[in-house]
């Protein structure tokens, strides 16, 4: 499926896709820390590419639980799609020939592009603003500059949020250019949106307290409310360190 297929599908097509489609594993993807596969999906109608990430194949972290990687991937898209900011490619949780896992559209980009050069276009800087503001609400504790990608047709993705929604601050991203500026006030009003989301009754609450724990889903909570309240970029943090290693 191209970039133009990809975005003329409504959401619902390419998450059923993704949902009930035929999977054929193509291989490894090169460079990841857990084991990620490109694989083919396709159903009678439509047919695309695939980010495969089994639960069997992750890496035990120390400050992870084991098993849970793909789930935060989940709950990252879910977070993205409450916003209304589709920085996430369309995700599903589902059954694969390895097992449970997260399956994510594969975005075909340049991918010898990254952040450092999508700073220096300010045209970019409202998408940009969003992935900063979504990965300080959702914790992401690895924003490299690869992280983020172009498509052909001009459109910025957020992808690889394994390492999200932890309980405490573990934010580290390259994205610090709009520290200390104030939120934009339509980032504001879709975060209030967010919130108004994760309460008990709210279907995305619901969602995400089978994909994150407890404490997990209350720190999520408590940064949008505190963002809210401080309504500007956050400074990175002095006291730990607030960069990913390596920074593509």
């Amino acid at each position: 499926m191209s970039d133009e297929t990809s975005q003329a599908i409504t959401l619902e097509a390419a998450l059923d896709l993704l949902d009930h489609g035929e999977m054929a594993v193509r291989g490894l993807l090169a460079g990841s820390s857990n084991y990620t596969f490109l694989t083919g999906i396709s159903n009678e109608q439509l047919e695309t590419l695939a980010v495969y990430k089994p639960r069997q194949g992750e890496t035990p972290l120390w400050d992870f639980p084991y098993g849970t990687l793909f789930q935060r991937e989940m709950a990252a898209f879910l977070v993205s799609e409450a916003l209304g900011w589709g920085l996430v490619p369309p995700t599903v949780v589902r059954f694969g020939p390895y097992g449970k896992g997260a399956v994510q559209i594969f975005i075909v980009a340049n991918f010898e592009q990254h952040y450092f050069d999508f700073i220096e276009a300010p045209e970019l800087y409202p998408v940009l603003q969003k992935i900063a503001a979504f990965d300080i609400v959702i914790n992401n504790a690895d924003r490299k500059g690869g992280h983020t990608l172009i498509d052909s047709l001009g459109r910025l993705w957020a992808i690889d949020h394994g390492v999200c929604f932890h309980a405490h601050p573990k934010l580290r991203t390259v994205i610090w250019e709009f520290a200390g500026q104030p939120l934009p006030g339509q980032l504001i009003n879709d975060l209030e949106g967010l919130l108004a989301q994760l309460k008990p009754e709210q279907e995305l609450f619901q969602a995400l307290c089978v994909l994150i724990n407890d404490g997990e889903l209350s720190a999520l909570m408590r940064r949008t409310e505190d963002l809210l309240d401080a309504a500007i970029f956050p400074d990175p943090d002095l006291e730990r360190r607030s960069y990913p290693w390596p920074l593509i």
